[in-house]
């Protein structure tokens, strides 16, 4: 039996994070109910996809060839290293950090052909480097993977004597930055230790 156009849809909004088939029927059921709703969705889809690309300095999501962030120079002169742009977000909205970022899009996955190449690394390190950074932390989900990128990332960081942290644990043990709370992000960003 063919899937008719709404399981359609709601087969593809159930395919975001955090969104279950209820949910993603519910969602497909309310689009296809307001049409003026899914008309500005659609638009709103289409020039997003159309104009986001990565900023050069730091891999965030932007529209502009360098993020707002990075051309903000009344930033301090450290690095916050974060997984995803959506980790990025939380660290800012903390509003205790006003330094850059260096967002890497993933951890270190050599079987699945995820490099240091890949994530950007040397460009982080180059990136230190020229800016002469007084600091560089690292605010990695605190996974076996997230733990394994920190050590590589320190690894070349310090060889280059730039001083590496990493946020204190205030995070547990297999917590997503993306979901922590303010709170949370803010004891561990002040109790952040050498690595």
């Amino acid at each position: 039996m063919r899937e008719s156009l709404v399981d359609s849809l709601a087969s593809i909004l159930g395919k975001l994070p955090g969104i279950g088939k209820k949910t993603a029927l519910r969602l497909a059921f309310a689009l296809v109910d307001d049409r003026e709703l899914a008309t500005s969705l659609s638009r709103a889809l289409a020039d997003t996809v159309s104009s986001v690309k990565e900023c050069r300095l730091c891999r965030n999501h932007t529209a502009d060839e360098i993020c707002e962030t990075c051309r903000d120079t009344s930033r301090q002169s450290t690095i916050c290293v974060v997984h995803t742009p959506a980790d990025q977000r939380s660290m800012e909205d903390t509003g205790l950090f006003r330094g850059y970022y260096f967002v890497l899009h993933g951890t270190l996955a050599p079987l699945d052909g995820t490099g240091p190449g890949e994530l950007g690394i040397p460009q982080l390190v180059e990136r230190a480097s020229g800016m002469n950074a007084t600091e560089v932390i690292l605010a990695l989900d605190s996974t076996t993977e997230g733990e394994a990128t920190c050590a590589y990332i320190a690894n070349q960081l310090e060889a280059r004597k730039i001083r590496v942290t990493q946020l204190a644990r205030g995070l547990p043990p297999g917590a997503l930055v993306e979901f922590a709370d303010s709170l949370t992000l803010s004891q561990a960003l002040k109790g952040r230790r050498g690595f």
